[in-house]
């Protein structure tokens, strides 16, 4: 595998990107993988998680880009956070596309709210998608919905530590019960706020879609007890957290996107 640095420009600002590739031309594949960050994340993730990430899918055949978006490491401009992140992604798939030029199919991929920003943008022009742990959280203040409550106690009740803090007095009554009582909350019958704009704008993409889901991760399972249950392109990943640390997990993330790529 082996990396380099270069910028291209969005609305007038010089974004930073780093391009993994496979050691030779020969032994690319005519698919890449645009991964896009979360948050106020920069290109090389939290603990290098990202870089590390792109290495081993660089490693397998596939070119990989990463980049900062405006106003965020090593970027111009200004931060305007996910939901202004379309046009960052598009000129990210165009610097992509004109280092790359043998690739003829490009895949995004997105944890969190990057995966949120490649909904609003209607996939934004690439030809598929991975879509990890979307974010639907319209209010920090927001409730857990009932599913990610009634999860959390399951997990609790496996905890012997738990169980001894809760029969020692050691967890507050009022809130235990206020939880209790979130946890017996029917489930929206339809997605609204944030859920239902990501969905709207999705619909019309025609690329191959996959959503994966850590299973211990709060962001997560809070965008399945939002999301059409039935939908049969949703992945889970049994103990994993929010950005598959668990070597298992790691794994797995990785079997994941290489099975898109290859299409």
């Amino acid at each position: 595998m082996k990396r380099r640095h270069f910028a291209f420009e969005c609305q007038g600002a010089r974004l930073a990107a780093t391009l993994d590739e496979p050691e030779s031309r020969e032994a690319a594949g005519t698919a890449g993988l645009l991964l896009v960050t979360g948050g106020n994340e920069v290109r090389g993730g939290a603990w290098n998680g990202q870089a590390r990430f792109a290495a081993r899918i660089a490693a397998a055949g596939f070119p990989v880009l990463r980049f900062d978006r405006r106003g965020v490491g090593d970027s111009e401009g200004t931060n305007g956070e996910f939901v202004s992140a379309a046009p960052d992604i598009a000129a990210a798939l165009a610097a992509f596309r004109r280092e790359c030029p043998q690739l003829t199919r490009v895949a995004g991929m997105g944890n969190c709210d990057a995966a949120a920003a490649l909904m609003l943008a209607g996939g934004a022009g690439l030809d598929a998608l991975v879509l990890s742990n979307p974010w639907t959280i319209d209010d920090a203040d927001e409730e857990a919905p009932a599913e990610v409550v009634r999860d959390h106690y399951r997990r609790r009740l496996a905890d012997p530590a738990a169980i001894k803090r809760l029969l020692t007095g050691q967890v507050p009554i009022g809130k235990l019960v206020r939880s209790l009582l979130s946890a017996l909350r029917p489930s929206p019958k339809a997605a609204a706020g944030l859920a239902a704009e990501i969905a709207q704008r999705l619909a019309p993409f025609k690329g191959p879609v996959r959503f994966l889901i850590a299973g211990r991760d709060r962001t997560g399972l809070a965008f399945v007890a939002k999301w059409d249950k039935a939908d049969k392109r949703i992945r889970t990943c049994p103990g994993a957290s929010h950005s598959y640390v668990e070597p298992h997990a790691q794994d797995w993330l990785v079997a994941q996107v290489l099975e898109m790529l290859r299409g």
